[in-house]
């Protein structure tokens, strides 16, 4: 089998596929929620591990992915505005608006900055206190804390001239609206490690019980994944739905409660919109009163915008687990990574990039 010379034990591997391929009896479909997951399986070929009864679809668990349009062009009007200076991570560059990008934007003359940390806006803010320094904060509940803590440094440090353009949203809602949906096929979930690792998976077990759904926590080595699929697929195969945690080198079910009081701290949690997929009901976070100053939108008077997607695009499909990347007519030709229709194909976590950096173009999807 193609790349299990790559994993870092493939007799193990290998004993995960038999044990998979011995306890299924029938078609399952299992949908990893993280796109870091996702690069995984098609990098390391896991799907093509797996028998042909099971399943992989790809989630929405790529934050750059599911960032509306809307703020995206926010985030381009703030880094078009004089004396002002937009910071970002580098993956949110590429990502279309309704007519163009960040990085199109800083070519045109925007002061558009990656950073690696929310934490150097805050030392770029010291050093220009004559500009207006805002942080694009994107991300899962992974982000949050530092994204809080940055916000909650400011504070206490008075540096009034940061801000943040908040698109913050959370794993379970997402995962709700999905097996709520007339359309659903998903059967079970690999959830991601990363963000329970955050926030625990207490949260999970209502929707576990909910939607008779297994759940398991999983990691993101080759070994972790096939090992998540094994124990999702013995829940399914003995008709369980409970909140399992394969990745209990790093999880906790409680969390990490330093990490949730800081996000308590600052953030509450509201309604958000996600790229292709539309409103989520209490699905992310917003800024408490007390830290409102440091809201971009307020500060900046930032209303709703019009925006436009690709109508080629069947992003928002991918993201549900309905469509496969390589089952867009555009995918390879018309949507490239260097000429995306949509985030996906753009973001390091994106499936379609994944598809296209890890799995032939015009190999066909196993659905």
């Amino acid at each position: 089998m193609k790349y299990l010379d790559e994993y870092r034990d493939g007799e193990a591997a290998r004993r995960y596929a038999q044990a998979i391929a011995r306890l299924v009896t029938r078609p399952w479909t299992i949908m990893e929620i993280c796109g870091g997951q996702t690069h995984a399986i098609l990098k390391f070929g896991i799907d093509e591990l797996l028998p042909n009864s099971i399943t992989l679809v790809h989630g929405p668990g790529c934050p750059v992915c599911v960032t509306p349009v809307d703020l995206i062009d926010k985030a381009i009007a703030i880094a078009s505005r004089r004396n002002t200076i937009l910071c970002s991570f580098g993956d949110m560059l590429r990502v279309p608006g309704s007519h163009k990008d960040l990085l199109s934007t800083k070519a045109q003359g925007g002061d558009v900055r990656i950073v690696y940390s929310p934490m150097d806006c805050l030392k770029i803010a010291r050093q220009h206190p004559d500009k207006e320094v805002v942080f694009f904060a994107v991300g899962f509940e992974t982000t949050a804390p530092a994204n809080a803590m940055a916000v909650y440094a400011a504070r206490q440090q008075e540096i009034s001239n940061f801000s943040v353009l908040v698109s913050h949203v959370l794993v379970p809602p997402a995962m709700e609206a999905i097996l709520s949906a007339p359309h659903n096929q998903v059967q079970g979930f690999l959830a991601a490690g990363h963000v329970c690792t955050v926030m625990g998976y207490a949260e999970y077990e209502p929707i576990a019980r909910r939607y008779r759904t297994p759940i398991v926590v999983t990691g993101f080595e080759p070994l972790d994944i096939l090992q998540g699929v094994y124990m999702c697929v013995r829940q399914l195969e003995e008709g369980r739905a409970e909140v399992e945690n394969q990745y209990t080198r790093v999880v906790r079910r409680e969390g990490n409660p330093q990490a949730r009081q800081i996000v308590e701290e600052v953030f509450e949690v509201s309604p958000r919109m996600w790229r292709g997929i539309g409103e989520i009901p209490n699905s992310g976070y917003a800024l408490r009163s007390a830290y409102a100053n440091f809201d971009a939108e307020r500060r900046f008077n930032l209303t709703a915008r019009v925006a436009e997607e690709s109508s080629e695009c069947i992003a928002g499909l991918v993201l549900q687990g309905v469509r496969k990347p390589d089952q867009c007519p555009a995918f390879g030709t018309r949507c490239t990574p260097e000429h995306p229709l949509g985030a996906p194909m753009v973001s390091s976590e994106g499936a379609c990039a994944a598809y296209y950096r890890y799995r032939r173009i015009g190999e066909p999807a196993r659905i």
